[in-house]
């Protein structure tokens, strides 16, 4: 059975970092998009951020370009997802998700969560002064 749990959120100050951590029981597949997704309170779901099984090409979106990296340690069966310089608008619910379609990730259109499963039940990040 696979299930993921998030974990790593919490509260800091703007300009701080954190590593959110997403561990990814029974997951053993080898084609596959895994990502990290937030939803902040009255918006909408959208993707951060994205690690394809081809050639591990790494997709984020535009608002953390620079700042956010995401990686996984396979031994650990654990994606990473690295929070440098936050900000008051990183504040949201994080997820991580996968889809069995790398060319989610490498196309972009993980974004919009399409495809996507094995939803954790995310964990908080709040930024501010």
């Amino acid at each position: 059975q696979v299930h993921f749990v998030e974990s790593g959120g919490g509260w800091v100050q703007p300009g701080d970092s954190l590593r959110l951590s997403c561990v990814t029981s029974g997951f053993t597949s080898d084609h596959y998009a895994i990502a990290w997704f937030r939803q902040a309170p009255g918006a909408e779901r959208e993707g951060v951020s994205c690690l394809s099984s081809e050639r591990g090409i790494t997709r984020y979106a535009d608002s953390v370009k620079g700042r956010f990296t995401i990686s996984r340690d396979s031994a650990k069966n654990t994606v990473y997802l690295q929070m440098n310089n936050l900000k008051p608008e990183d504040t949201a619910v994080y997820y991580c998700a996968a889809d069995p379609k790398p060319l989610s990730c490498i196309s972009g259109t993980y974004y919009y969560a399409v495809g996507f499963d094995h939803w954790g039940q995310g964990t908080q990040v709040t930024v501010s002064s």
